[in-house]
């Protein structure tokens, strides 16, 4: 056999030997994965699915032990309601939480905006939407001084955040005289800050526009954060921050705007706040920091940052309210309404890690 023919006959016999320990691998690898691997790989793709499969079998199984009120159009619409202002703010928290950060300042913020808006309206007598977009640019300045102070001063997120929340707060206070401002005030000097708080009957429901309005926010961001190089960057720099330096990525700047962005959505949460509440109150909200990141969590975002849908913090808000709903209708004492939401923060943190287990 000439020396030409030799060679092309272990080269075939080289690429059958790799295609058959290709294919022996392959079926290795598949025959051993088994359900919960299974289970693990889907999820891990489709993070959002976890919240989802959450809220489908918490509405079931409250439909059994809240009885017919529960599925009634006023009570599924009041539930919207009731999470609209959280969920406003979940959404401003994922913004942060996508990048790795956390934000403990956003109900600070949004009770900060409320009071500048009302004691512009009312007390300096400010055209309303004057003091409207004021309060926006509040929001946005309070936000970009945390993403300042993180990316420039280089300080921990936590540590920023819990320190401005201490700053906003009393600012809060030394403004508003700790004093609210009455619905019947607003109603005969500003009642557009009120406006949020309105709603239109559809059925027997009542659908508030502050609850159109955080659908509203959340579809703006989804849009944003999917189909913008900018929301694609907000991802990386969650994902690993030195990578998105070295592939160009302006980091520190997207940061500051990412906190300002998130300021701004507080303002916006601030108004619809006023309308929720039918006053300017600096006490409102004392448990919306936590709230927001409950929220945020039950929704699937990692709190590692790079992962997860915007869509599922509504979600996770969405589930918070058929939780408080369902076991109110059930009888179940307020005491144990936060002991279940509780653990059930507990259980969602515990899910994202092991779903941040599976392979590569």
């Amino acid at each position: 056999m000439s020396e030409p023919a030799q060679t092309s006959r272990k080269k075939q016999e080289y690429e059958h030997t790799l295609d058959s320990s290709d294919s022996s691998v392959a079926q290795f690898d598949h025959k051993h994965r088994n359900l919960f691997d299974t289970v693990q790989h889907f999820l891990h793709g489709n993070p959002t699915m976890v919240p989802v499969i959450v809220l489908v079998f918490s509405i079931i199984i409250f439909g059994f032990v809240a009885g017919p009120k529960f599925f009634s159009p006023f009570n599924l619409s009041l539930i919207l309601q009731q999470v609209a202002v959280i969920g406003i703010l979940a959404a401003a928290q994922s913004l942060v939480i996508l990048t790795a950060g956390i934000d403990l300042s956003v109900g600070a913020i949004m009770v900060l905006m409320s009071v500048i808006m009302g004691q512009l309206a009312i007390t300096l007598g400010v055209p309303a939407p004057i003091a409207i977009i004021i309060g926006f640019i509040g929001g946005i300045a309070a936000g970009a001084l945390n993403g300042f102070l993180v990316t420039r001063i280089k300080l921990p997120p936590f540590i920023v955040t819990l320190g401005t929340w201490n700053i906003f707060f009393a600012l809060n206070l030394w403004l508003s005289g700790a004093q609210s401002i009455r619905s019947q005030t607003l109603d005969e000097i500003a009642p557009l800050l009120k406006f949020f708080g309105e709603s239109i009957a559809i059925g027997g429901a009542r659908i508030t526009y502050g609850s159109i309005l955080m659908l509203a926010i959340f579809g703006v961001l989804w849009y944003i954060l999917n189909h913008t190089s900018w929301g694609r960057h907000v991802y990386a720099i969650g994902d690993d921050k030195e990578a998105a330096e070295l592939s160009g990525i302006r980091t520190n700047r997207t940061l500051i705007m990412v906190y300002g962005l998130a300021g701004l959505v507080c303002a916006v949460g601030a108004w619809a706040s006023i309308g929720r509440v039918g006053s300017v109150s600096p006490q409102s909200f004392q448990e919306a920091n936590l709230q927001s990141i409950t929220a945020v969590v039950i929704g699937g975002i990692s709190l590692f940052g790079g992962r997860g849908s915007i869509i599922g913090p509504l979600i996770g808000a969405l589930i918070v309210g058929v939780f408080n709903s369902g076991l109110r209708l059930a009888g179940v004492d307020v005491l144990w309404q936060v002991f279940a939401i509780g653990w059930l923060t507990i259980i969602a943190v515990a899910i994202d890690q092991w779903i941040r287990k599976v392979s590569a």
